[in-house]
């Protein structure tokens, strides 16, 4: 496809295919690694560090009764206390007004009669306490305080303590219901009379919406409310969640808002758990379409801005239009919206790294159109030229077209390179350029020239060359060679310079082989045509005195087929052997302008 053409269908240009290409690559490639879910571990990530963006907020409807280092030094006990230091708290916070008392330890072995009664009487006296557990038998019988019917008619209820977590150790969500009993979670805001529908958690889990890192659900210790020492303001109408925080009891787990210094006790994750279910599960993952939506507009981001855009400026559009969508999932995810950010973004990443990719490849391919458009210009301009010197001389045109072929042919047989060999077809087609600087009387006299008009046609050689001369083209300096230096004669007889042997350039010394064989094949006003064995004869006669042996040896030895019919020609018998040959030394042609020692002042 020509550069012109390109310009009139820039839709199907190799730069706007290949963007394309790159779009749609990055989009169903991140597709298909959202689709099977390669890095979970990356977008949770992301997800902890939307949390931390968000900052820490204070919950007002739940709190934490620690049972923590200050408790144990306070009390001067060891653990597990006794159950009657439970009901006293259970009576205290039932006093002050808790609208909930969810007590995340588990009593589901007895102790001593008095004990166990005075923490059942103070649960009973309650009626809004939900005990924690994590055993369950075959028929959904806990052992909590006795079993189920004990807890019945104390107007309690056991609850399910286990939190489901990831591959990873970390706790993210929280279940519905676990082990054929509802979630601590969903107990405890049961306990206070409202609900939560099902539906609010996707195949039984739902995002806990962590209010921050440790610490950040209002705690106070086991130890002062045990001592009155905690204001009833601080638990009137709020769920109480009471439980053991102390590293020493190893109730501490890692959480999307933790560091790996600083885990969260469980009873605070079972708080988080409860602010959670209280507000409706509000942290809800964004539907499947703007997931699609996102990976769509982050893999076309780059390469559609290119197709209008700079490079540069297309990557820095991108960039920002990337750098948009992580604020937007930011926004959305302070609104309860959890979006999807790695994946798109790694569909930004692929979709840049292959615009830049396409736009290489396709300046290399729009590089290469522009060098065979320039390339197909110089020709033009050649077969212009070589047309107006051909529109005198019919014969002189035919005899052009098959030097060039032979020369192609000799180059190649002796070691050109098959592109140096093209060159110089059509370098060779300029090599009597000059004449369109001869008279028609000289140019086209059919008997014998003058001296003196002979004279005026060896000018030819100077002028074809003047007239190619000073060009930065490797095929009109390869023509300007071939021009000046065809009529040179090994033996240095030759004009314009009387150049010897290898002060020829080869290029001119392969024409001149080709020159004078098509010459002696072709009628002329002054001669006839002679058969390829006499032309052959003369070829060979003239290695070592007017061309060169070793192109004659080669030549010689090449079959001469029509380039165009690949038909033999007619050579009868076999070919003379060249006098003075030697054998080509194999080294690689130079076909750079070569200036010689002999060339007149006005070659340059």
């Amino acid at each position: 496809m020509t550069m012109s053409r390109l310009r009139r269908c820039p839709w199907r240009s190799p730069r706007t295919v290949a963007t394309v290409a790159a779009a749609l690559f990055a989009v169903s490639v991140s597709c298909a690694l959202y689709a099977v879910d390669a890095w979970p571990g990356l977008e949770r990530a992301s997800v902890a560090l939307r949390f931390s963006v968000r900052g820490a907020s204070r919950p007002h409807d739940v709190v934490v009764v620690a049972i923590d280092e200050r408790t144990f030094s306070a009390l001067g006990l060891q653990w597990p206390f006794p159950r009657s230091l439970h009901g006293k708290v259970i009576d205290r916070l039932h006093a002050d007004g808790a609208s909930a008392i969810a007590y995340d330890i588990q009593f589901t072995e007895p102790t001593t009669p008095r004990q166990d009664l005075a923490l059942y009487a103070a649960v009973a006296r309650a009626q809004n306490v939900v005990l924690a557990t994590t055993s369950v038998d075959g028929a959904g019988q806990t052992d909590v305080l006795g079993g189920n019917a004990n807890l019945a008619r104390a107007h309690a209820v056991a609850a399910a303590a286990n939190m489901p977590s990831d591959a990873d150790g970390v706790i993210r969500a929280y279940s519905y219901s676990e082990l054929g009993l509802p979630s601590f979670a969903v107990a405890a805001i049961e306990a206070t009379g409202r609900r939560i529908s099902r539906s609010r958690f996707e195949q039984g889990t739902a995002l806990i919406d962590f209010r921050g890192p440790p610490g950040t659900v209002p705690t106070v210790s086991f130890s002062d409310v045990l001592a009155g020492r905690v204001p009833a303001k601080v638990f009137a109408g709020k769920i109480v969640v009471v439980g053991a925080t102390s590293p020493t009891l190893q109730d501490v787990h890692p959480t999307p808002t933790t560091t790996v210094n600083q885990p969260m006790p469980g009873p605070e994750i079972q708080a988080n758990a409860i602010w959670t279910a209280l507000h409706g599960n509000p942290l809800q993952p964004g539907a499947a379409w703007l997931a699609v939506l996102a990976l769509l507009m982050g893999g076309a981001a780059t390469p559609f801005a290119a197709l209008r855009l700079r490079l540069l400026a297309a990557t820095v559009v991108g960039a920002a239009l990337a750098g948009a969508y992580v604020l937007i999932a930011q926004t959305a995810f302070d609104s309860g919206t959890v979006l999807i950010v790695s994946y798109p973004l790694v569909a930004w990443a692929l979709g840049t790294i292959g615009t830049v990719g396409a736009h290489y490849v396709a300046a290399r391919v729009e590089q290469q159109a522009l060098a065979a458009q320039l390339n197909d210009s110089y020709l033009e301009l050649v077969a212009r030229l070589v047309a107006a010197s051909e529109s005198r001389d019919e014969d002189t045109g035919q005899h052009i077209q098959r030097i060039g072929l032979l020369c192609e042919r000799l180059a190649l047989a002796v070691g050109w390179p098959p592109s140096d060999a093209e060159l110089l077809r059509h370098a060779s087609a300029m090599h009597d350029v000059g004449k369109i600087g001869i008279p028609d009387s000289i140019l086209l006299k059919p008997g014998k020239l003058t001296p003196e008009e002979f004279e005026h046609m060896k000018t030819h050689a100077t002028l074809g060359a003047e007239i190619l001369a000073g060009s930065a083209s490797p095929l009109v300096q390869l023509a300007e060679q071939i021009a000046r230096s065809h009529h040179e004669r090994w033996d240095g007889s030759g004009y314009p310079a009387g150049l010897t042997g290898e002060e020829i350039p080869e290029a001119a010394r392969i024409c001149a082989v080709c020159d004078v064989f098509d010459a002696l094949l072709a009628p002329r006003p002054y001669k006839d045509a002679w058969s390829p064995h006499q032309a052959l004869t003369e070829i060979a006669r003239s290695a070592g005195t007017h061309l060169d042996p070793n192109l004659v040896e080669t030549f010689l030895k090449m079959r001469l087929d029509d380039p165009k019919t690949h038909t033999p020609n007619p050579v009868l018998g076999p070919a003379p052997s060249p006098r003075g040959a030697r054998p080509w030394s194999g080294k690689r042609p130079t076909i750079m302008r070569q200036r010689s020692r002999k060339h007149a002042p006005n070659d340059n």
